[in-house]
């Protein structure tokens, strides 16, 4: 089984020890049942006193009430268990995302496997469930019919497991098919979620048909996942189902057959019916937690790559940053880096034990109005978010925002965000390429504005970027080249290093 599996069973184990343990208890009270109505039936025929009779008809009752009771108390514990881990699930990952793991994956395709993946790999303890309330009804169910006739419960015995190792060899497959599924419903929904937010600058220089055309073979490539999924459960249904259907008529038959013969009495028949008609429920069942296993395994595969702690340490070695001193109050260090990981792990480095602000390349504005925008959480005076908002350039954003800045350009969004981490004040603020997406006379305007503005706050400034314009501001630019040790020097000394010239000079 796979470890994440493993610990949703090991997390869980006394809720879901409660709800098998009711749930088997449903199964084989209701299996009972058929054995209830065929002796209060073979009392009746036979001129049975009634006592015997009601002593029947109430055991029928009783079998009802503690089915009851038990049917509930395991949806009570299951839905509960279910429910909470699935939370469980979604915030340990959702930690692990906020940590770094799985960024290089699109945000649509993570949301995806929080949501559903975390909620199927939680649904394992259903499968443990049914397996085992299954497996209860059917032994009593098998029970029942061997006290009956031997034949009747021998071909039970041989029937159901065939069926059971029939449909399980069919698992592998069906697992291929939903975590295709799965992974072609993520990136459907990251593509979405691209597509709106890019709208636009789409509708902008005439994109937007191409990148109608684009989603709807991505999503037509989701909707065949989708179908092929459903069609794999559908034939393992179908065939569980059939072969059920089979097996259980052929166990009437014979009994009817035996009654004819005299073999066996009315009583007993009406059982055997009975029974025949109960057993499809248990193995139903089994056929429900083979296919729900199948489907938790390929969940908890995509599950396992944002859960894993072992993840990030199985990553390419990032070399070390260098010898670059962490910058000061009032100074602005510039960051050039032939790659990222390498950058990343510099500004890192710089904030142990201090207040530190990482404002990331991708834009997310919280808010309908400019204001909700602005607010940092802290205790911020009007006049330091009118003083960030000038020094970003972003006093002509409008006040009224939709979804989330989604009426806003690229430019616009980019420097209402950077006058939000200028309003917070904190002591290092790690900027990464805010300024990508505005024209050459505002991000020269805006460069000066940060600058002036974070020394006059006293706050250290690490500025992750190519933009001439902001490292000519820095007091120091550190450039990180392959795994070469940092060079670090001013703006304007590098310039005369071909590698540096070529990564930043437009």
């Amino acid at each position: 089984m796979h470890p994440v599996l493993t610990g949703v069973l090991r997390r869980r184990a006394r809720p879901l020890a409660i709800a098998a343990a009711a749930s088997a208890g449903h199964q084989v009270c209701e299996a009972l049942v058929p054995l209830a109505i065929g002796l209060a039936v073979d009392h009746a025929v036979d001129g049975g006193p009634p006592a015997a009779i009601l002593l029947a008809v109430g055991g029928i009752l009783v079998l009802f009430t503690l089915l009851a009771a038990g049917g509930g108390t395991n949806f009570w514990q299951l839905t509960s268990a279910t429910t909470r881990e699935a939370h469980e699930l979604r915030v340990r990952a959702g930690g692990h995302v906020l940590d770094g793991t799985g960024t290089g994956r699109r945000a649509g395709d993570l949301a995806a496997t929080l949501v559903s993946d975390a909620r199927a790999a939680a649904e394992i303890l259903r499968a443990v469930v049914h397996l085992i309330s299954g497996a209860a009804g059917l032994l009593v169910t098998v029970a029942v019919l061997l006290s009956v006739d031997a034949r009747l419960g021998l071909g039970m015995v041989c029937g159901v497991p065939a069926i059971t190792l029939a449909v399980n060899r069919l698992s592998p497959w069906l697992e291929r098919r939903i975590a295709a599924r799965q992974h072609a419903s993520g990136l459907a929904a990251a593509f979405a979620a691209e597509l709106v937010h890019g709208l636009r600058p789409l509708r902008g220089f005439g994109g937007v048909p191409e990148a109608v055309r684009r989603f709807r073979r991505t999503s037509r490539t989701s909707r065949d996942a989708a179908l092929r999924g459903a069609s794999a459960a559908a034939a393992a249904d179908g065939a569980g189902g059939l072969a059920t259907g089979l097996v259980l008529a052929g166990t009437v038959a014979v009994a009817a057959a035996l009654t004819a013969s005299g073999r066996i009495g009315v009583g007993d028949l009406v059982t055997v019916v009975a029974m025949a008609s109960f057993a499809g429920e248990p193995v139903e069942r089994i056929m429900t937690g083979v296919k729900q296993a199948a489907i938790s395994r390929a969940s908890a595969a995509r599950l396992a790559v944002l859960l894993d702690p072992g993840h990030d340490a199985a990553a390419p070695a990032v070399p070390p940053p260098g010898d670059v001193g962490a910058p000061g109050p009032d100074e602005l260090l510039g960051v050039v880096a032939t790659d990222p990981a390498r950058a990343d792990a510099l500004a890192a480095s710089f904030g142990a034990g201090r207040d530190v602000l990482v404002e990331p390349h991708a834009v997310h504005l919280l808010g309908r109005t400019l204001p909700e925008v602005l607010d940092t959480g802290r205790d911020t005076a009007p006049e330091d978010t009118a003083r960030a908002l000038a020094a970003a350039r972003a006093r002509d954003v409008g006040d009224a925002l939709l979804d989330g800045g989604a009426n806003l350009s690229g430019g616009q969004r980019q420097r209402v965000a950077l006058a939000r981490a200028l309003a917070a004040r904190p002591a290092v603020l790690v900027l990464q390429d805010p300024l990508t997406a505005v024209d050459a006379v505002t991000e020269d305007a805006a460069a000066a504005g940060l600058a002036a503005l974070r020394r006059r706050d006293g706050g250290a400034t690490v500025v992750i970027s190519t933009s001439p314009a902001l490292l000519a501001r820095c007091d120091r630019v550190a450039f990180l080249a392959g795994a070469r040790p940092a060079v670090v020097a001013t703006h304007d000394e590098l310039c005369a290093d071909p590698g540096y010239a070529a990564a930043v000079l437009r």
